[in-house]
């Protein structure tokens, strides 16, 4: 470290991210990663000077580093933005009057889009679910409410029984950063989840911490991540489908399906948890490149 100045920032703005941002801690971690490397690079460069004293120059030199680095532009985009941030809130703690980083710019990068399935896609995959093995209905009932809500991995996996509000038509969900929402889920996920909760109560087991979770392996415990990742890829393998899916293709179909079917972009951003509407607009990129294709495939005078 250059000097226990950065030291005390660093430590200031791990707290401001943890407490004010409600980051989780892999984004903590990763967001003070990068506040180390312009650190580090100043060391390096026997630049022997404090967060405040960094200057556009300094900065600059600290981009062609990265690049040179041969870091992918999304990667070096990530940095920046960390960089940014860092210098954001000194700026909000008065402990700079000028930010340094205003000027700089991020590479450009092309957002990725999502594989997306169509709906007949889905029923197929659920279709394809083995429902005389023991884990049979549970598997239809986590997919049905994975598509049926747009949850990421996390929150299914996570989703407690208490928070099935059956009557009213809704799933309370813990997020990212601990913040609740209500999500609508369709009668037809209730149904599934309602057939594999009479399958749930004959596990031989259920542990003590996950008596109030919702979907169990054979042994009475919490599923893994990598349990969803499996079950759902063994399934398109079963139907032949050649799209590289995950958990998260389901939540990228269920936003892009219902922005296709004219759903409004806040109510979307609403139910998927986005903390940015910027994040919930790549589905109208989506819909958007499905129409040019569509054009330059069908237009007489393409």
């Amino acid at each position: 470290m250059n000097s226990t100045s950065w030291d005390k920032l660093i430590g200031e703005y791990t707290v401001f991210l943890r407490l004010e941002k409600s980051l989780s801690e892999n984004s903590i971690e990763a967001y003070i990663n990068d506040v180390k490397k312009l650190d580090r690079y100043l060391e390096m460069t026997g630049t022997l000077i404090e967060p405040e004293q960094v200057t556009l120059i300094h900065l600059k030199g600290f981009i062609e580093w990265i690049n040179k680095l041969g870091m992918s532009p999304r990667t070096q985009a990530r940095v920046i933005s960390g960089i940014k941030g860092f210098y954001r809130f000194l700026l909000l703690e008065d402990i700079i009057e000028h930010d340094p980083t205003a000027l700089i710019e991020s590479p450009r990068i092309g957002r990725k889009l999502p594989d997306v399935l169509s709906v007949e896609e889905i029923d197929r995959l659920l279709s394809a679910i083995d429902l005389s093995k023991p884990e049979g209905q549970r598997n239809k009932a986590m997919l049905e409410t994975l598509y049926s809500c747009g949850l990421r991995v996390s929150e299914l996996i996570e989703l407690r029984i208490t928070n099935i509000f059956s009557d009213l038509g809704f799933l309370k969900i813990i997020g990212k950063g601990n913040k609740e929402r209500l999500v609508p889920i369709s009668q037809k996920a209730l149904k599934e989840i309602d057939l594999y909760r009479q399958d749930r109560r004959r596990l031989p087991v259920i542990h003590k911490e996950s008596e109030n979770i919702l979907f169990l392996n054979r042994r009475g415990k919490k599923l893994s991540r990598v349990m969803i990742f499996t079950i759902i890829r063994e399934l398109a393998k079963k139907i032949n489908l050649k799209k590289k899916i995950s958990p998260h293709t389901f939540r990228h179909s269920f936003a892009t399906h219902l922005i296709d079917g004219g759903a409004d972009l806040r109510a979307v951003q609403e139910m998927l948890g986005h903390e940015s509407i910027i994040t919930t607009e790549i589905y109208t990129h989506l819909d958007r490149e499905y129409l040019r294709d569509t054009i330059i495939q069908f237009h007489p005078r393409s």
